[in-house]
Parts: C-alpha cells; sequence; structure tokens
C-alpha cells in the first residue's frame, strides 16, 4: 500500500498560518506585481480566476486586481518541509521525498507501527490501515503545521498520484485493488505524471484526450511516438507501476542555479558578478553531495524571451568554485561578442557529474589546499549564513545589498531584485 502525500497550496497555506488574516483571500506568493516574477503558488480562491504556477505576476493581478502578492520566505518553507517530512517518517522507514510539499509512502508491513501509532485493530485489511495511516498523518499536519494535507492511496506509485490531486484540497483518497484502470480511464492524460504538453500534444493529434484511450494504444503504436518510453506509458495508464518507492534519491545528475533581472542588464560586471555568486552555490552544491562536474553550462535569456545555452566540457571534474566561474565567465564572454543585447536571466550549471574522486599529482599539493580552503568556506557559511563571507567580484552585483539576493536559494521563489529564480 503506497501513499502520495501532498501539501495544499504549500507556500500560501504558510502565509495563512502566519497571518490568519490571509484566510479565504485570494493570495498569490511570487512577489511584486509591476516587477517580473512569476506565480509560485496561488491559493483556491485565486486560481478560480485562472491563475496557475508559473504565471506572470502581471497578469495575475489583471485577472485578479484583489489579490494579495506576498514575496515569500524561503527559510520558512524549508523550516515547516523539514517539520512535514519528519512526521511522514514516524509512519513507515520508507519515504521518498518528492520535494519541499510532498513525498510517497511505502505502508507494506507497517502493520505494528501503525498499531502502535494510531491504534489500529489487530488483523485489519491493508486498505483499512493505509486509510487510517493517511488520516493521522493529515491530522498531525493540520494540527503541528496549521496547514492541510491531501493523501492518495493505491497499489502504485502513478495511482497514487493522481489520487491524491483528485482529493484537492484537504481530502483522501483511495483507490481499491484492481480498479486501478477504471479509476484512470476517464481523466485527462495531462493528469499521468510525467505526461508533459508535448505529448500531450502529440497524443491530441491521435484523438487520445483520456487516459482509457492511451491504455488502449497498442504498444508499437506507443513505442513509435515516444520510443522505449511509450509501452511504459502505456502500462502506468492502465494502473500498472511496479517502481518501489526509494527511500534513498538518485543520484543528482546535474546542479544549476538560474536569475532573472529586476531589468535587463548590459553591464558586464553585474553579469559576471552573477556567475560568481552562481558558481559558489553549485560548487557548495557539488561538494555538498560528494560530486564533480565533468561539464559546465551558460544560460542566457534576452528580453525577447530569446534563450540560448552554451556548454564546455572540462579537461578534468571539478567541484571548485573558480572552475566553474572561469569556464562560465569564458563562455558568457564569447556569447555577448556573438550577440551584446541585454540579459534578462542568466544561469550556470554543472553536469555529467561523477564520483568526488580524482588522481592528484604527486608532488603538487595545491589542490588539496585549495579544496580544504573551500569546505572551511562551506561550514562557516552554513552556519553564520553567506553573506559572513564574500569574495570581492560578487559586490559589483547591484543588488548583492538587497534581503532577496540568495544565490544559494533552490527553489522557484521569484524575486524583483536581481537573482531570485532558483533553479
Amino acid at each position: 500500500m503506497i501513499l502520495h502525500v501532498d501539501l495544499d497550496a504549500f507556500f500560501v497555506a504558510v502565509e495563512q498560518a502566519r497571518d490568519p488574516a490571509l484566510r479565504g483571500k485570494p493570495v498569490i506568493v511570487g512577489g511584486d506585481p509591476d516587477g517580473r516574477g512569476v506565480v509560485a503558488t496561488a491559493s483556491y480562491e485565486a486560481r478560480v480566476y485562472g491563475i496557475y504556477s508559473g504565471m506572470a505576476l502581471g497578469l495575475a493581478r489583471r485577472l485578479c486586481p484583489q489579490a494579495v502578492f506576498v514575496r515569500g520566505d524561503f527559510h520558512e518553507y524549508e523550516r515547516v518541509s523539514q517539520r512535514f517530512h519528519r512526521i511522514l517518517r514516524d509512519y513507515s522507514p520508507l519515504v521518498e521525498p518528492m520535494g519541499l510539499d510532498e513525498a510517497f509512502l511505502d505502508l507494506t508491513g507497517c502493520e505494528p507501527i501503525i498499531q502502535a501509532r494510531c491504534g489500529l485493530r489487530p488483523g485489519a485489511q491493508p486498505e483499512e490501515m493505509a486509510r487510517v495511516a493517511g488520516e493521522a498523518i493529515r491530522r498531525r499536519v493540520r494540527e503541528e503545521l496549521a496547514v492541510t494535507a491531501s493523501v492518495g492511496i493505491a497499489g502504485g506509485k502513478s495511482v497514487a498520484k493522481v489520487a491524491s490531486d483528485a482529493a484537492k484540497p484537504d481530502g483522501l483518497l483511495a483507490v481499491p485493488a484492481g480498479s486501478e484502470a477504471a479509476f484512470l480511464a476517464p481523466r485527462p492524460v495531462r493528469h499521468l505524471p510525467g505526461v508533459g504538453p508535448k505529448a500531450e500534444a502529440a497524443l491530441a493529434r491521435l484523438g487520445v484526450r483520456t487516459l482509457g484511450q492511451l491504455a488502449a494504444l497498442p504498444p508499437s503504436r506507443l513505442r513509435a511516438l515516444f520510443g522505449k518510453w511509450g509501452p511504459l506509458l502505456g502500462e502506468r495508464a492502465r494502473g500498472i507501476d511496479p517502481t518501489p518507492v526509494a527511500w534513498e534519491r538518485e543520484p543528482a545528475k546535474s546542479v544549476s542555479r538560474a536569475g532573472t533581472y529586476a531589468r535587463d542588464i548590459d553591464d558586464v560586471s553585474v553579469l559576471r558578478a552573477s556567475l560568481r555568486g552562481y558558481a559558489e552555490s553549485v560548487g557548495a552544491e557539488l561538494r555538498r553531495l560528494g560530486r564533480r562536474a565533468r561539464c559546465v553550462s551558460l544560460k542566457l535569456r534576452y528580453g525577447d524571451f530569446t534563450t540560448i545555452s552554451r556548454s564546455r566540457t572540462l579537461g578534468r571534474p571539478t567541484c571548485a568554485d573558480e572552475v566553474l566561474y572561469r569556464t562560465a565567465a569564458g563562455l558568457l564572454e564569447t556569447a555577448l561578442a556573438r550577440d551584446g543585447r541585454a540579459v534578462r536571466l542568466i544561469g550556470l550549471g554543472a553536469s555529467q557529474l561523477v564520483d568526488d574522486a580524482v588522481q592528484l599529482g604527486l608532488f603538487d599539493r595545491r589542490p588539496l589546499a585549495a579544496e580544504a580552503l573551500l569546505r572551511s568556506i562551506d561550514r562557516l557559511r552554513e552556519k553564520y549564513g553567506y553573506r559572513c563571507l564574500q569574495t570581492g567580484l560578487t559586490f559589483f552585483d547591484p543588488y548583492v545589498s538587497s534581503p532577496d539576493w540568495e544565490p544559494y536559494r533552490r527553489m522557484g521563489l521569484s524575486s524583483q531584485v536581481g537573482l531570485g529564480v532558483g533553479s
């Protein structure tokens, strides 16, 4: 029995818990509607106006002029998220986080835990055990965090995820074994995890708009459309999903940071300062993960939303801030020489990650000393905050003194003061 637990309108819910006067109002977390940000989360009262995550804040205000706009507080959301995941681990040792506000739990074999925590009667059926656990989790989330959660219960992860979405807001929905295909059949194909806009459009061209129609397609047709992923998509549409709940996350395949400026920037010193801040953030993340990158990439978006991406493969894998920065700065110099337009968004990424194990020189100990220094800086910043120690180059960014300047941010909160959109 697998549960998918998803906090409802998480960012907004946290803001409403801190300020009860916001309850029942159309609230939008994202920032200043006069700026360039996008909606991070909208309350259900705001969603009835057609507002959704990723929408430009200016458009959201035109659709709902009476909405309350809140910039957001990443550190508070992270704190509440940690408490949420601690609650989940009280009910199963197999918890797979899917983000700040959602996770899968595998309750198979957890009857003794549920009996001890929830008073489950001996001999209860697995479906009853799952319902009791789901309701207990929802109750604790409401009482301890002052937010609500929706729970989906099924025999597989995909169906549990669809069920929790269908239960929103603040509900619980269980899909009995054997009824998965019937439950999914009338739902739009976009409700199935893994089906994005491109896949939805490709299926629509065939007249396939529901999961029942998708399930009826032969595997050969799906393979021709989507490659080896196609037949698996057909199985998911029939409710077949043997993917286990993974208590350990797969190793990261890439690490990146990106940010949107409040106005287009053509000052190269500012662009370099932005890259330096992101190089330090990406480098710290690589060291935390025990990984090194073989490839560094640069992302630029101009005022007309034209976006380019450039990358360079390194001679040896690295997690050093300076190497990441110099490589990205070189890519930036080449890009600006070809197109000197002002920049709306800039980002730095590291990919082709490998384990943190490289062959060192026999006599040159400088790389070891440099990395020891970086790890000491990481520990200082983790304890005292990013601004306890900064490199001089980042001060060329005019936004660095703002409290919204947060190069270590790893989530999609937008900001109107420089580098606010984390990636």
